[in-house]
């Protein structure tokens, strides 16, 4: 291995380490009372090395999103069940399962999404952008409607905001007042609502 490949090999490795301590600091002590110091130590770094990597924990947190969104792209690549047509109340469930899923595997992350935006607009707007990016396939699953939205990235938006509230409120809300759902029945009353709304 040549001296450049193995700077390459620790600096990836050490980027790795810093997302995973981010992560693990984010589920102890919520994104809003993490400090830098707190992930360099979790990883094992030192403080200066969290800078070759990102500019901030803010673009820390870009980089989650990043890497969470790609992940679970290709976890719809490599799964079956996959039905793009809107119109079946099988093909909603089954992106609400997985939305869902995706939501309760990533937790920490999410909540901090939340977090940073309210405390950062410019910053919620670039998360927001990122989001919006991944979402520009869905509007091919509208297509399959009877009656398409005249406005299909509208309609995603409102698909969204709808599962992400409906995941806040029962997953981090209210378990903390010791209040749960089952999530076969979240899963089955978000799935009616969007397939009535879509489908009629």
């Amino acid at each position: 291995m040549t001296e450049t490949a193995s700077r390459r090999e620790r600096a990836a490795g050490t980027e790795a380490a810093l997302k995973q301590a981010a992560r693990e600091v984010f589920a102890a002590r919520g994104y809003l009372n993490t400090k830098i110091t707190d992930i360099t130590a979790a990883a094992g770094r030192a403080t200066g090395s969290f800078y070759n990597h990102f500019a901030g924990k803010e673009e820390l947190l870009e980089a989650l999103l990043r890497d969470m969104l790609a992940a679970a792209d290709q976890q719809v690549l490599d799964l079956s069940g996959h039905d793009e047509d809107f119109s079946k109340r099988s093909a909603i469930r089954w992106h609400v399962a997985m939305y869902w899923q995706f939501y309760q595997d990533h937790l920490p992350e999410m909540v901090a999404v939340k977090q940073a935006a309210m405390l950062d607009p410019d910053l919620g707007r670039r998360l927001q952008a990122i989001m919006t990016d991944d979402d520009a396939h869905m509007i091919i699953h509208l297509a399959h409607l009877p009656n398409p939205p005249a406005d299909p990235a509208a309609a995603i938006t409102a698909m969204n905001a709808l599962l992400e509230g409906f995941a806040y409120t029962w997953l981090v809300v209210n378990p903390a007042n010791g209040q749960t759902i089952d999530p076969e029945v979240a899963i089955d009353l978000l799935t009616d609502l969007l397939h009535h709304g879509f489908a009629g």
